[in-house]
């Protein structure tokens, strides 16, 4: 028994040492899997550093103009209008660093489907003209026409600037229609259907008054509101609706045309006419043609001519919201 104690103690020692070993062993595990750990985490924090860092400098977001194409519509003889618009693109070519080029529409419809696909960067649309650009995704206001007011009495303009305008129905003095139930069965010259004054605003009234402007009467179009007025004076048309107060334009032509074309009807105010700009049409760019068409109604001489074009005194910043009323107005003459 005593023979075997040395064995004993020899065997326990060993025990001793293996457990040791072992234990060792399981640190030196439990402290590589946490070196691996670590080791991982830089590479996370490298990614997520990485991430956090500005990246490269992004494209800008819609279309950035090379050169602007400027298109009106025609609200009087369409090769006139052009001419006067002329001078508008070295003044804008100057003041946005691009070249401009102005033309005119045929009509109403056919600028709408030219800003639609992207042949025309910025449209003078009247209110009406804008409202249905804007619900096929085709153009965005970003600026509304200021002019002076119009006395009713005589057609001369007031000392205020104004934001809206009122459509008129004219007719001859001596014709003898005095009401507009009286225009039942007559000729009236029309501009066309999305014209705010030429056509929507004057139809809706005949409508109130009991009038279907589409069964009612002899519609004659035309392109022009100076041919509206033209079309009467000349008997070609019993009435013409047309913008207040379009006789103006012909008035150095025909200098007696506002004893000889009287109003028979005033509108209601209608939203002055929009500069719109395509619906992709980039942010900064947005706001760099409204500050240079601004900028026009700022100075007398740039001023001269754009109330040449359309009678403007200036432009002002707009939004959607300020034609919910015209959208109204269009449905009721659904």
């Amino acid at each position: 028994m005593l023979k075997s104690l040395p064995k004993l103690r020899l065997m326990l020692v060993v025990s001793i040492v293996l457990l040791v070993i072992a234990g060792c062993g399981s640190n030196n595990n439990s402290n590589g899997s946490e070196a691996s750990q670590s080791s991982e985490q830089p590479a996370s924090s490298v990614q997520a550093s990485a991430s956090a860092e500005p990246s490269a400098s992004e494209e800008p977001q819609g279309y950035v103009p090379t050169e602007l194409t400027v298109q009106f519509v025609p609200s009087q003889n369409a090769e006139t209008l052009e001419a006067k618009a002329k001078p508008l693109e070295e003044l804008l070519s100057k003041a946005l660093g691009i070249p401009v080029k102005v033309s005119v529409s045929t009509d109403y419809n056919t600028i709408i489907e030219a800003m639609q696909s992207k042949k025309v960067d910025v449209g003078f649309l009247p209110p009406n003209t804008y409202v249905q650009a804007k619900e096929m995704g085709a153009a965005e206001v970003i600026l509304q026409a200021q002019r002076f007011g119009v006395n009713e009495a005589d057609g001369t303009p007031t000392t205020d600037l104004v934001d809206f305008y009122k459509a008129m129905i004219v007719v001859k003095a001596d014709s003898g229609i005095k009401t507009l139930e009286d225009l039942k069965g007559k000729r009236i010259a029309w501009q066309s259907v999305t014209s705010s004054a030429g056509y929507v605003y004057p139809a809706v009234e005949l409508k109130k008054a009991g009038i279907d402007p589409n069964t009612d009467v002899e519609s004659v179009e035309l392109k022009g509101h100076d041919k509206g007025i033209l079309a009467v004076l000349n008997d070609d048309a019993d009435a013409a609706a047309v913008f207040q107060d379009a006789r103006n334009i012909v008035k150095k032509d025909f200098p007696d045309v506002f004893n000889q074309i009287v109003p028979l009807h005033f509108t209601i105010p209608i939203p002055n006419d929009t500069i719109s700009v395509r619906a992709d049409m980039n942010k900064e760019w947005m706001t760099k043609i409204q500050d240079a068409f601004i900028s026009l109604g700022n100075n007398e001489d740039s001023r001269k001519i754009i109330f040449e074009i359309y009678s403007h005194q200036g432009y002002a910043k707009s939004d959607d919201s300020k034609f919910d009323s015209v959208r109204e107005y269009a449905k009721a003459l659904q």
